[in-house]
């Protein structure tokens, strides 16, 4: 059998074995609403931490970050630095978020600002801007996949074609079995990805430079500054690092689909121990980094980085490994793609449609309303996917300085009872219009700074002067949601 074929075969039983347990995992539950959305509120410790890790290592650990490290250098960096700040926030703030999800049974996270500021078009603009950045990093996972299958397969198997099948069987998991599929799947991918990330990162040096010592003593020798700021890049230097490692670490759980996955767990204290462990799983991140660079030295001028640790295990490995990667790859664009997709349609259907619009819908309408968009939503990335051809760490970035303007909203209105419905809409909407024009005319980064991050501080701003001369209105929570927590 021939490389293409052998590559191939693996990859299509891995993708086979994982879209039957996406499947099979809602067989036996009738999929109402809450099932769909939030797995009815009982998800442990392991499924917790499962479903969280599969939204969290994508394709953007499995390319973009080996990419940037190919491509940028030093300010790949920011990656590691900003990972465990995201697990203390998850530890202090989404126990609370989940409390509050629990007594009101919140299912979305638009849902949290309906009830803590009592405004449906506050809570309907949360859910627009949510679904507009879930779209790039839609697109992420749909270009990796593209690129995971084609290279694997030898260029057998053009990414457009591949795209498209893969993302059909993710549709077909998420209306079948909604979060509760995404999470069983993610058991596989998991262990795909651990073991990969874990024997490439280890093999490459060893096989090209007798160990990783001996290479990063070989890149400062051929390339010494690549590893420091600003890189191979002109403008991302020290600033553009801290205010990038700031803006993720707060914006992390801000993404509408890791809000929502915490509604999940059957209790806060779940949430507490997978912020813990959570830690552990970064392990894969440096490892991506040694293959990225030691690409620089056995694979210059590639003209996409994002394809650099591919093509390095397509050089030196088998074409059944090629396979066993590729599978692997695919999983982890599969998985977080389904999640991002169950999130985008909900808050299309739940709060805007039915908040809007149509008021009277009941949660079967709901349900079905969000099932028609699924498909929708899907093919709207699709498409993103095809025309574009911005790097993976880029588009998540464009993600992040959206959602990072909720911030505010989430953390006052979890620990203050003087914010203001009017401040917190005044600041997303100044944070959303300021930072959209820097990124579609490409000002990013602005004097240096990651401009996500001073949309956030001027979103900030807004909200401090609008609630000092608006104080809190009538209606909703005024005093701080924690005070009812744990009573």
């Amino acid at each position: 059998m021939n490389p293409t074929m052998v590559a191939l075969t693996i990859i299509s039983i891995i993708v086979a074995t994982g879209s039957f347990i996406g499947l099979y995992a809602g067989t036996r539950r009738k999929m109402d609403l809450e099932q769909w959305i939030v797995g009815d509120r009982g998800f442990g410790m392991l499924l917790v931490w499962l479903l969280t890790a599969g939204e969290i290592y994508t394709t953007f650990t499995f390319l973009g970050a080996s990419g940037w490290a190919y491509s940028k250098g030093g300010p790949v960096l920011y990656i590691l630095a900003y990972q465990p700040l995201t697990n203390v926030v998850a530890f202090f703030v989404l126990p609370q978020v989940w409390e509050v999800a629990r007594k009101y049974r919140l299912q979305t996270q638009a849902d949290f600002f309906q009830v803590r500021y009592n405004n449906k078009y506050l809570s309907a603009f949360v859910a627009l801007v949510g679904i507009v950045f879930i779209i790039p990093y839609l697109q992420l996972q749909l270009t990796g996949l593209g690129m995971i299958v084609e290279v694997a397969s030898y260029g057998a198997i053009h990414r457009t074609p591949a795209m498209i099948v893969a993302f059909m069987i993710v549709a077909a998991f998420v209306l079948t079995s909604g979060i509760r599929g995404v999470a069983w799947v993610s058991v596989l991918k998991d262990l795909l990805l651990l073991f990969a990330a874990v024997f490439i990162g280890l093999a490459i040096p060893y096989i090209y430079f007798g160990g990783i010592g001996k290479m990063f003593a070989e890149l400062v020798r051929v390339r010494p500054t690549h590893l420091v700021m600003p890189g191979a890049t002109a403008n991302l230097g020290h600033s553009w690092y801290i205010s990038t490692v700031l803006l993720v670490a707060v914006g992390f759980y801000m993404w509408p689909q890791f809000f929502g996955a915490s509604f999940s767990a059957k209790s806060s204290d779940t949430l507490r121990r997978n912020a813990v462990v959570m830690s552990f799983y970064s392990i894969t991140v440096p490892l991506m980094f040694f293959v990225g660079l030691a690409a620089t030295l056995i694979l210059p001028g590639l003209p996409n980085g994002d394809l650099s640790m591919l093509t390095l295990v397509r050089k030196t490995f088998p074409a059944w490994f090629l396979g066993l990667i590729g599978g692997a790859g695919a999983l982890t664009a599969m998985v977080p793609a389904g999640v991002m997709i169950l999130t985008a349609a909900t808050l299309f259907a739940k709060n805007m449609c039915r908040t809007i619009l149509f008021p009277q819908m009941t949660d079967e309408q709901v349900g079905r309303l969000a099932k028609i968009s699924v498909l929708v939503i899907t093919i709207a990335a699709l498409c993103s996917a095809i025309y574009s051809s911005t790097t993976l760490v880029s588009l998540l970035l464009v993600g992040y300085g959206g959602v990072g303007q909720f911030f505010p909203g989430v953390i006052l209105g979890l620990y203050s009872k003087r914010v203001s419905t009017r401040g917190i809409f005044a600041g997303i909407v100044t944070g959303v219009l300021i930072f959209i024009p820097l990124m579609v005319t490409k000002h990013d980064p602005v004097l240096g700074l990651n401009a996500g991050f001073i949309a956030l501080c001027c979103n900030l701003i807004v909200v401090a002067a609008v609630s000092y001369f608006k104080p809190a209105e009538a209606g909703g929570f005024h005093e701080p949601l924690h005070a009812s927590i744990g009573s």
